[in-house]
């Protein structure tokens, strides 16, 4: 491990150098070092930071995403085989951006698209949740994207669900892959 700082540049091509093709790196398997000296963060709005400053490459998000660990201690991590970095999230590490209705074995099913590229299929009970505000009443809809990483559905996408959405006994409702996912209550 480098004794000064790291630069965006120098992690996304240690992180490149880890790709396999077409799948994630194995980051659940290694256990390395804790690099302190480097300050990351992601914003509610989905936006990374790298020492305060905007990270505008797509490309260098992506790949950093693929590498990003939420652990039992309640901390995110950018992690490689030889150092981890602690990143603040303000939320969750990925909002939902958009998505699309298709048939897959002959069943309707959601597709969610990620900020940073990723598809998301709707399609067990786990991956869908919504919290409610106690105070302003607002929710937040959450996604799961990856084991425990979850993504922060926008609200213009849950605006369109809620349009998509049924109600019964005063409860909003979407199908995908035969299952209810409750959106909320109307009360």
């Amino acid at each position: 491990m480098e004794s000064g700082p790291k630069t965006s540049a120098q992690l996304f091509s240690d992180i490149l150098k880890l790709q396999n093709k077409g799948s994630l790196p194995p980051v659940d398997d290694w256990n390395p070092p804790l690099c302190e000296n480097v300050q990351m963060k992601i914003s509610r709005d989905g936006k990374w930071y790298f020492m305060d400053s905007p990270i505008g490459r797509e490309k260098m998000v992506s790949l950093f995403s693929t590498v990003l660990r939420f652990d039992e201690d309640g901390n995110y991590y950018l992690v490689t085989p030889v150092e981890k970095i602690k990143i603040e999230v303000e939320d969750k590490p990925f909002v939902i951006v958009t998505y699309q209705k298709e048939i897959k074995n002959d069943k309707e099913v959601f597709l969610f698209k990620t900020n940073v590229g990723d598809i998301v299929l709707l399609d067990t009970l786990d991956k869908l949740r919504v919290e409610i505000d106690k105070n302003t009443q607002e929710p937040s809809p959450y996604l799961k994207v990856r084991k425990n990483l979850e993504g922060l559905i926008s609200r213009n996408v849950f605006y369109q669900l809620v349009d998509e959405s049924y109600e019964r006994d005063k409860e909003l409702f979407i199908k995908s892959n035969d299952k209810e996912f409750l959106l909320g209550r109307l009360d």
